[in-house]
C-alpha cells in the first residue's frame, strides 16, 4: 500500500479515504505528500460509503480513491452493484483507485467480494490492486504481497521497492506459490470456523444494551457502535470516548479492543474473532458481565 501511494500521489494530491479505515492508510498518504480526505459511513450504513458521499468530497485536487472490500476494521463488503457504481464514478472523473483486496476470500452469507476491475474493466488503466497471502492463508509472518496495475506504474513501484527492501525472500515466494497453487481445502475450513465465530460474536455482543453490532460479511472483525455505553459510570469511571472505554474494558474485563480513534471517529470498538471458539465466548461473556448483562 505504501508503494502504491508513493508511486502515484504527488504533493498536495487529495486521497478519498472511506472511514472507518485501517490505521496505516492516512499515514502512508501523508508520507507520499498527499492529503487524506475522510468520507465517513456509520453503522446505519453498514460502514459502506455511497457515490453521493464520494462526489460531495471530490474537489479539483482529488487524485485517488482508496477502495477496501472486505474492510478492516468493519468487515463490511460492498455488493457487486455498489462496487460497479463506485468504479464507474471513478472512471467518469478520472480518479485513480487503489483497491486493497487482502480479505477478498473471507466472505460469508453468500456475499462475494467483486474486484472493482472485474466490475468495471475499463478502470484497469487507472487502478492498482493490492493483495497478499497474509489473511487468506494465515501467512502473516511471511511478509509477501503483490500489486497489479498498469505497466508503467508497476515499473515505477519496482524501482522504489529496489531501494526499500530489494525483494521478498525466496523462501517466502516459494511458500506463497505453494499456497496459491495447492489445495484450497484449508481456506474453506478456516472460513467456516470464522463464520461460526462471527455469528456468535454478533449475537452475543448485541445482547449488551448500548452496543450496536452490525453483521459483517467479510474479514474477521466486528465493529460495534458503543456510543450508548459512553458518558455512563462503569466501575467508578465514566468514559466519554471509545479510547477511554477500551482502557476500561482492558482493565476490568482483560479483553483487548482497538478503539474507533485508530480508524476514524470515536464511538466504536474493533474486536477480532480470529481466535478459538472458547476464548471468544469467554471474552464476550466478560464484557457482558462488565456491562451488567450477566
Amino acid at each position: 500500500m505504501f508503494q502504491a501511494f508513493a508511486t502515484i500521489v504527488d504533493d498536495g494530491d487529495e486521497v478519498l479515504l472511506p472511514a472507518p479505515y485501517w490505521t496505516t492508510y492516512p499515514e502512508v498518504v501523508r508520507l507520499a505528500g498527499g492529503v487524506p480526505v475522510e468520507v465517513f459511513a456509520g453503522a446505519d450504513q453498514d460502514y459502506l460509503v455511497t457515490v453521493e458521499q464520494l462526489e460531495a468530497a471530490r474537489t479539483p485536487r482529488t487524485k485517488v480513491l482508496l477502495f477496501v472490500s472486505p474492510s478492516n476494521p468493519t468487515g463490511s463488503v460492498y455488493s457487486p452493484e455498489q462496487t460497479t457504481a463506485i468504479g464507474e464514478w471513478a472512471l467518469q472523473h478520472g480518479i485513480w483507485v487503489i483497491s486493497d483486496e487482502i480479505y477478498q476470500a473471507l466472505t460469508y452469507d453468500g456475499a462475494r467480494s467483486v474486484s472493482i476491475v472485474e466490475a468495471v474493466p475499463e478502470l484497469a488503466e487507472q487502478c492498482i490492486l493490492v493483495n497478499g497471502v497474509a489473511k487468506t492463508y494465515a501467512m502473516t509472518g511471511w511478509r509477501l504481497g503483490w500489486m497489479v496495475g498498469p505497466a508503467d506504474v508497476i515499473a515505477a513501484a519496482s524501482n522504489l521497492q529496489s531501494h526499500l527492501s530489494s525483494n521478498v525472500a525466496n523462501i517466502s515466494q516459494r511458500a506463497a506459490i505453494a499456497a496459491l497453487t495447492g489445495p484450497q481445502d484449508a481456506v474453506a475450513t478456516m472460513r467456516e470456523a470464522f463464520d461460526r465465530r462471527r455469528r456468535v460474536a454478533v449475537a452475543e455482543l448485541n445482547r449488551i444494551p448500548g452496543m450496536v453490532t452490525p453483521t459483517p460479511t467479510g474479514a474477521f472483525y466486528v465493529y460495534p457502535d458503543v456510543t450508548g455505553l459512553l458518558n455512563r459510570e462503569w466501575k467508578g469511571s465514566t468514559p466519554t470516548t471509545s479510547l477511554e472505554l477500551a482502557d476500561l474494558v482492558l482493565e476490568h474485563a482483560e479483553v483487548a479492543a482497538v478503539p474507533g480513534e485508530a480508524f476514524g471517529p470515536s464511538g466504536y470498538l474493533r474486536f477480532s474473532y480470529a481466535l478459538g471458539d472458547a476464548d471468544l465466548l469467554e471474552g464476550i461473556q466478560r464484557l457482558q458481565a462488565l456491562f451488567g448483562t450477566r
